[in-house]
């Protein structure tokens, strides 16, 4: 199924797939969180609605962020994988993350504080490439299941 995109924006093409409320919440559940399975998704305190969800997995399968495989030795279960493209969105999701942290914390004081946070906060690209190489870890290791 061919995008629409509005424009030939780059910024406004950018926000044509990932600029709805679940684009990027998915792709950080799959980064940091480590949820693979449609199950994992819907039991997150996110609460996406199943028809949802289901829509915005299929769109970025079909944008190419990430791919729809079976589990190595259980092949009834789908697994949602990030794609190079998929992981290249990392250091835009740190950004967002810092973002949220210096702005909104005033606004939302439950947003989470920790260990993470601080490594974030003293070097975002040594953060970024962390979460990138523990994800493409898990990755190499589900090939040798």
């Amino acid at each position: 199924m061919p995008q629409d995109f509005r424009c030939d924006c780059p910024f406004t093409s950018a926000l044509d797939i990932l600029g709805d409320k679940w684009m990027l919440v998915i792709v950080k559940q799959m980064l940091v969180e480590g949820k693979e399975t449609f199950k994992d998704f819907t039991e997150s305190e996110e609460a996406i609605a199943t028809n949802i969800l289901s829509t915005k997995l299929k769109l970025l399968e079909e944008v190419g962020i990430i791919i729809k495989t079976k589990r190595p030795g259980n092949k009834k279960t789908n697994l949602y994988l990030l794609t190079d493209m998929g992981l290249a969105l990392t250091p835009i999701l740190v950004e967002l993350a810092s973002w949220s942290d210096s702005h909104l914390r005033g606004l939302n004081p439950s947003i989470v504080d920790g260990e993470a946070m601080e490594l974030m906060r003293r070097d975002k690209a040594a953060f970024a490439s962390a979460l990138e190489q523990n994800y493409r870890a898990k990755l190499a290791s589900m090939v040798y299941e």
